[in-house]
Parts: structure tokens; sequence; C-alpha cells
């Protein structure tokens, strides 16, 4: 901006018009970028994480639900049906999903992003797919299919692709400064 004002002779209104009609057509873009120096610590604490914290949030208030709501308790046991199926047909799914293929940050790679209906509905069959995988794991481990590991083995997976997920977007972020 200084260089097109000393420069270039071009006044301070002009330019800025300039820029802002280039922003509205779509050929540049301003967004709050991360800082190279910015640490995993601070990018947790973004915005753009919010899906994690959230993710995270369920599946443990999910696990907990689970273990303490007895099936026979009527009315609370609805609670406990809910976040039961969110955590067994959605979690899993949008968590591998969200680890393998990450949203590019930058505007030239979005047409390669998946829509956001591709994501649900990847995310509800990658879940009905990992669901019975775990099963089966847990099969043939001295465990064997009960509740207890089923849902700790699921908030394991959950976890693990959620925080897989997260990574992936930090290095992305990271990668579109430079």
């Amino acid at each position: 901006m200084i260089f097109a004002k000393k420069e270039l002779q071009i006044p301070e209104q002009d330019l800025l018009k300039i820029i802002l009609k280039l922003q509205r057509d779509g050929k540049i873009s301003f967004k709050k970028q991360l800082h190279p120096t910015q640490s995993i610590i601070t990018y947790l604490k973004t915005e753009q994480t919010y899906w994690y914290w959230i993710t995270i949030f369920i599946a443990i208030t999910t696990t907990i639900t689970v273990f303490i709501i007895p099936e026979e308790l009527y009315p609370w046991v609805f609670i406990r049906y809910i976040l039961g199926s969110i955590f067994v047909l959605w979690l899993p799914g949008y968590t591998f999903i969200k680890a393998f293929f990450p949203k590019s940050p930058t505007p030239k790679a979005s047409e390669k992003n998946l829509d956001t209906i591709e994501r649900i509905a990847l995310s509800i069959g990658m879940s009905l797919a990992l669901v019975p995988i775990v099963g089966l794991l847990l099969n043939y481990t001295p465990w064997g299919i009960r509740l207890t590991p089923i849902v700790l083995s699921l908030l394991a997976l959950t976890v693990a692709f959620a925080t897989a997920a997260l990574l992936r977007e930090y290095q992305l972020a990271l990668k579109t400064e430079d």
C-alpha cells in the first residue's frame, strides 16, 4: 500500500476502492491466518478447532452417560439413546473423514474439497463401516463384545481420528502460510 501510494502516486481512497473491488470479485481474500511461530497449543484455542472440542465433549459425555444412566431409568434412558446414536452412527465416521479429507483453507483448492452433503453421507457410511470392524476386532480379544469394551473402543477410535484430523488441519494451515 505504501509502495502504491508513494511510487505510483495513487490516492489512498482509490487504492482502497480497488482492493475492496478485488475482494468483492473474489480475486483476493482476507482471512485471519496463523503465524508460522504459532504453536499447536495456541491453535487449539482458535475458532477453527471448535469442531474438535465439540466432538471430544460429545464423545466423553456419551461415555459417561452410558455408564451412569442404567437401562431401566425410563425417561432418562432417551438421553442415553440419542447420545449413543450420535456416538455410534456419526462420530467415528465424521472424525475419519475429517482426518483423511481435511478442508483446505486456500480458495483455489476448494474445488478439491468435499461438499457438506458429501461429508455427511460419507460420515454416516464410514461409521457404519468402522463400528462393525471394531466389533469384529473385539470379538477376538479376551474382553469380547460387551458394552464397556465397545464404548471405550469407540471413544478411543473417535478421539484418535479427531486428534489426527486436528493435526492435519494445523499442518495445512501452516503450509498455506508459506
